[in-house]
């Protein structure tokens, strides 16, 4: 085992690590690094006014690590992240970008290239390609851009809701998921075919959704290996870790499975008692201290996978429902490949 001791009242606030490379700005020759925020604590602080940012390398051969590098700022680090060669971290309201950099003499040092200000508190950061989504205490979510030929971060669009951030990732280029405190997720998409400025600014809210748990992770991976040729393979998974100790897992549904499954969801709402007596609708209904409303853009998987429980007569009424261009057959087919192909 590997120890590192930060120090009389540091605390360890965000974790990283990646492997080493000789891109464009990197100091580094080879191997696994790990980056480590803290943040000074005291009492008569409201919050934290000093923390630092430590880089370690593993030296496998020896089990230990070896600080070789470390910075000190003005703040709480509440995350940090591999970015384009660089180190991505939150201090307090600020977004701050990294170089590990040689240092004359010997050594490395971490040097600071740009930030960004602007949030209550940074809690959370996710990034893809130049863009870097950021979770905020209570201002939701905002999407910077990273101009590396100005070496700037620049606020490209935001959430104009009020919801308290509990965890952030990107699902693809323009669409990011994030978790609130209580216990809803809510996906926004970037507007940028949008006819003004105005709104090319803002990031629209396309799902909202109940989960019951609040999530205080999100990483991109699956639950199970992903054969080939299956349909459910291509669809993009991310994974979800709660405070309670659970796994969940999202799948980003084609447009055809969405219509199906959206169908079924609504038949069995109407026709399938939920365990307690309880209104399923009402249930999955975003709901916080600021608004409440019906879930949309979602589809409960646990809910159309109770389909294959059914009776066969059961299953009969439910496709009634749904349509006569749906048949038994089919819509246990895709359910079976669903529910095969994702856990």
């Amino acid at each position: 085992p590997c120890t590192l001791g930060i120090g009389g009242g540091a605390a360890a606030g965000a974790s990283g690590s990646a492997g080493g490379g000789s891109g464009s700005g990197s100091a580094s020759t080879g191997g696994t690094f790990f980056v480590l925020g803290t943040a000074f604590v005291r009492s008569e602080d409201p919050e934290p006014s000093k923390g630092r940012i430590v880089v370690l390398q593993l030296l496998a051969d020896e089990q230990r690590l070896v600080v070789v590098a470390e910075r000190e700022v003005k703040g709480a680090v509440y995350q940090v992240l591999p970015f384009q060669g660089k180190l991505l971290n939150t201090c307090n309201n600020k977004v701050q970008l990294h170089k590990l950099s040689g240092r004359e003499g010997g050594g490395r040092e971490l040097r600071p290239e740009c930030s960004h200000g602007g949030n209550i508190i940074a809690l959370y950061l996710a990034a893809r390609g130049d863009f870097i989504v950021v979770g905020d205490l209570m201002r939701s979510v905002s999407l910077l851009v990273y101009k590396p030929e100005e070496e700037r971060l620049e606020l490209r669009a935001a959430d104009a809701n009020t919801n308290w951030t509990t965890a952030v990732e990107m699902v693809d280029d323009e669409t990011f998921v994030a978790g609130e405190n209580s216990y809803n997720v809510y996906v926004l998409r970037k507007n940028g075919d949008a006819a003004t400025e105005e709104e090319r600014a803002r990031l629209e809210v396309v799902g909202e959704y109940h989960t019951g748990e609040f999530i205080n992770r999100f990483r991109h991976g699956s639950l199970v290996m992903k054969l080939p040729d299956s349909e459910v393979a291509a669809m993009p998974t991310l994974l979800y870790g709660t405070v309670d100790g659970s796994l969940g897992l999202m799948a980003t549904l084609p447009q055809p499975w969405f219509e199906l499954l959206s169908k079924l969801q609504d038949a069995m709402r109407k026709t399938v008692k939920v365990v307690g007596g309880w209104d399923h609708a009402s249930f999955r209904a975003f709901s916080n201290e600021r608004k409440t409303s019906p879930a949309h853009g979602f589809v409960d998987g646990d809910l159309v996978e109770a389909f294959l429980d059914q009776r066969k007569d059961k299953q009969v009424e439910i496709v009634g429902l749904m349509g006569a261009e749906y048949s038994v057959e089919e819509v246990t087919k895709k359910v079976e490949e669903l529910a095969q192909g994702l856990h």
